[in-house]
């Protein structure tokens, strides 16, 4: 199969976070920790958690930092508390921006977060202004050291939206209701290394934007990403 692939759009993402490592397994760690919380400490019986910990690994965060959130989470001396908060709103050219975050103080979130959208060009708007520009998919991302027959082949008879082919890549994409169980057809399979496995908001429609402004753009994604309580911002620019 083929179609317009999105991999390049969170690959540009994913490099720029590997530059401050320490970051992004700061949000890896909140997401593990909350996911826990909120279910059961085993991945088999609780999926959030179980996209959580795949995120993890494939951005090679250290098992015991894994295990560490996990057990802080269930540890009756622990008081954290984070609830999820989703902002929308749109950046230079009419871009649709979706921002997903963690947080243990609304207020600071959100003025950081407004504050950001103002001082690059955006706005902030109301809920559901955005996202129903955006659909949650699974996206699976492996190298291509399998088999491109063999993975075809499993991806099509489980349901797969589609099943993209890239130079270094290839990318499979599922409902959101298929995703656990692509994963698991690919474990029993021995299909274990992923250079992304997660949901993510992918937008239906991509707006064409002249390099300036696609600037002004990965200005305003960037500034997002840095704070502390962002966990995810989605963008429907065509890359």
């Amino acid at each position: 199969m083929s179609g317009h692939s999105k991999w390049s759009t969170i690959k540009r993402k994913k490099g720029a976070i590997d530059a401050e490592r320490s970051k992004i397994f700061q949000k890896l760690n909140k997401e593990i920790f909350v996911a826990a919380k909120l279910g059961d400490k085993d991945p088999d019986n609780n999926p959030n958690l179980r996209m959580a910990i795949d995120k993890a690994k494939a951005e090679n965060m250290p098992k015991d930092r894994i295990q560490a959130a996990i057990d802080k989470a269930h540890s009756s001396s622990n008081s954290e508390n984070y609830e999820s908060v989703r902002y929308e709103g749109y950046a230079a050219g009419g871009v649709a921006v979706m921002v997903d975050c963690l947080t243990d103080n609304r207020n600071r979130t959100a003025s950081d977060v407004r504050s950001t959208f103002t001082k690059r060009g955006g706005n902030l708007g109301t809920d559901g202004s955005v996202s129903y520009l955006f659909e949650r998919k699974g996206v699976i991302v492996l190298p291509k050291t399998y088999d491109e027959d063999t993975l075809m082949e499993l991806s099509l008879d489980n349901n797969a939206l589609d099943f993209v082919v890239n130079d270094d890549s290839y990318e499979i994409y599922t409902t959101y209701e298929d995703f656990i169980n692509m994963n698991k057809v690919l474990n029993e399979n021995g299909i274990t290394e992923f250079l992304m496995n997660e949901t993510r908001y992918i937008p239906q429609n991509t707006v064409e934007l002249p390099e300036e402004k696609r600037e002004k753009v990965y200005a305003l994604i960037d500034t997002l990403e840095d704070l502390d309580d962002v966990q995810n911002v989605y963008h429907n620019m065509a890359e």
